[in-house]
């Protein structure tokens, strides 16, 4: 069960890969086409203030975006 740490509301575009950086922002990289070479991942700006906001992240979790556009996590099955 993934629990939800931030509240973002973020609404998704076609193509692109969204991922939580190891600064703990959030990030979005084009996914395969032809000028992806050139183009780098860029940081979302988020109007969000929360006290977990940036995500700290801790060994053990998968952070991801979840299908409400919001950062949650979950407990990886091996730890």
């Amino acid at each position: 069960m993934a629990e939800k740490l931030v509240k973002l509301g973020i609404k998704r575009e076609t193509g692109y890969l969204y991922f939580i950086g190891k600064d703990g922002h959030l990030w979005r990289a084009a996914m395969a086409a032809d000028d992806t070479k050139t183009r780098k991942p860029e940081k979302l700006k988020v109007s969000v203030r929360s006290e977990h906001y940036p995500v700290k992240k801790q060994s053990g979790f998968l952070y991801f975006l979840d299908k409400n556009g919001d950062i949650s996590r979950a407990k990886l099955a091996q730890y």
